[in-house]
């Protein structure tokens, strides 16, 4: 006699693969999307600058970060896996931002340096 887990077991095999099948559309259609903003980036008068190069490279580190935390939450079986996953998660990410934004910051202001001027017309040091 077929014990009561078999039907669910059909059913998790089944969500697993929608799934994936999900997920590579997904990254398919992202990938679409970078190669789009990558050419029109390029077509931006401030197109090849350092800055955008850079916010670009950190969108798809973000946006691969989620999707990497998504796949692995989809693995978890118990509560105190999603927890783990989830915190694990948010430290890196919040790590991340940190350092992006640190990054960012030193690329607008180092532009700036040396651009003030004094009455006189002499630089700021």
């Amino acid at each position: 006699m077929a014990t009561d887990e078999t039907p669910f077991d059909g059913l998790t095999a089944n969500a697993e693969q929608a799934a994936r099948q999900t997920m590579d559309v997904v990254y398919g259609a992202l990938g679409n999307y970078f190669s789009w903003l990558r050419k029109m980036q390029s077509a931006s008068p401030l197109g090849d600058t350092d800055l955008n190069k850079t916010l670009l490279k950190y969108a798809e580190q973000n946006v691969n970060a989620a999707f990497a935390f998504a796949q692995k939450l989809s693995q978890a079986k118990t509560l105190q896996e999603v927890i783990e996953i989830q915190t694990e998660f948010t430290q890196t990410q919040f790590n991340a931002f940190k350092e992006q934004a640190k990054d960012l910051g030193a690329a607008y202001t180092e532009p700036a340096k040396g651009t003030k001027k004094t009455p006189s017309n002499k630089p700021v040091e």
